[in-house]
């Protein structure tokens, strides 16, 4: 399922918890300099100000920023002191969320004999191409299938354009996860909920 995103007038930076939290401490004085640096190359669009959600800066404009006005600001972001710019995604536009399970995930990790968690799989899943280009709204779930089950469904909520393109491209698709197959299919926005009310069947 895909939900309808923020405004395009809202520009998402994706970096580090600690630089999260550096940069949106001195959050006027940035749209300030950003707005001045944006003003001396002649671009039309301002920053009008700064939050941060889900680990992320998020910068609100007067308009629907450009590419040239992402570069700009890229640009900025990076060379802000204290900010590292190893562990700063580009900027892009807020999307809508679109909302999948991935199925056939073992519950017990058989090399370590422990319950797998959502960074393993995240981890794991980081490196097939078929996620290429594919980015976590927030934090996946990891619930088993039944109180008894030694198999678990993963839980992801991912940014997607409204169409959901992203969403389509992944449902129905699968992927050796060590020597299981899984398959990605298409969920309900309540998983949330749904997560919350099984914590005790085993929410990761």
């Amino acid at each position: 399922m895909t939900t309808k995103g923020p405004s395009c007038k809202q520009v998402i930076i994706s970096i580090s918890d600690d630089n999260t939290n550096t940069f949106f401490k001195d959050s006027s004085s940035h749209v300030t300099n950003i707005n001045r640096v944006l003003k001396n190359i002649k671009l039309e669009v301002m920053a009008d100000f700064i939050c941060i959600e889900n680990k992320s800066v998020i910068i609100t404009t007067n308009k629907v920023a450009s590419l040239p006005d992402l570069q700009n600001i890229e640009k900025y972001v990076k060379n802000t002191y204290n900010i590292e710019a190893e562990h700063t995604e580009s900027p892009r536009f807020l999307q809508s969320k679109s909302f999948l399970k991935i199925i056939s995930i073992p519950y017990i990790s058989k090399s370590s004999n422990s319950c797998i968690t959502s960074e393993k799989i995240e981890k794991f899943i980081k490196n097939n191409h078929i996620f290429y280009n594919i980015i976590l709204v927030s934090k996946s779930q990891v619930i088993k299938v039944l109180p008894k089950s030694d198999m678990s469904i993963m839980w992801i909520n991912i940014w997607d354009a409204q169409s959901g393109i992203k969403a389509k491209s992944l449902i129905n698709r699968k992927f050796n996860f060590r020597s299981f197959i899984a398959t990605i299919q298409g969920a309900n926005m309540n998983w949330e909920f749904y997560s919350v009310k099984t914590t005790g069947n085993g929410v990761i």
